[in-house]
């Protein structure tokens, strides 16, 4: 006689429907799974992008300021031909390095939003996985 495995005797004593219904249970479970980690990478990746988009918008500001100040110091040194306009250059280039940095930090968190990589990563492997068992029967 030969001695059987738990797991032979299990599945000789389990019948298809038992069997279809748990591998229905490991997908749905599976599939769930899959559903969070989209969610969680999506999340990540969306605050990401939320605050590259803030630093973008903060650049935008500092880069109207500029175009006042720069406007309100040509009038002003323009109209006196003194130093009084001198001023409103200094703070325009101020606010014109502000806008650099803004634009530059910006820029960079946007290059790193990736999506959702390992939920794509981790879906592609089901198919193989399905195809394998099959290859089995």
């Amino acid at each position: 006689m030969i001695d059987s495995t738990p797991s032979e005797e299990k599945a000789a004593t389990t019948s298809l429907g038992d069997l279809l219904g748990e591998v229905t249970k490991d997908l749905s479970t599976l599939m769930r799974q899959e559903v969070e980690l989209a969610k969680a990478e999506l999340k990540q990746s969306a605050t990401r992008a939320g605050k590259g988009a803030g630093m973008l918008g903060g650049a935008g500001y500092a880069a109207s300021m500029t175009i006042l100040f720069l406007s309100i110091a040509l009038w002003w040194a323009l109209g006196t031909l003194v130093g009084g306009g001198w001023s409103g250059v200094i703070v325009a280039v101020i606010w014109a390095i502000v806008a650099l940095i803004l634009f530059v930090v910006g820029r960079k968190q946007l290059k790193e939003v990736n999506g959702a990589p390992k939920t794509v990563e981790s879906l592609k492997k089901i198919p193989e996985t399905l195809k394998r068992n099959e290859e089995n029967r």
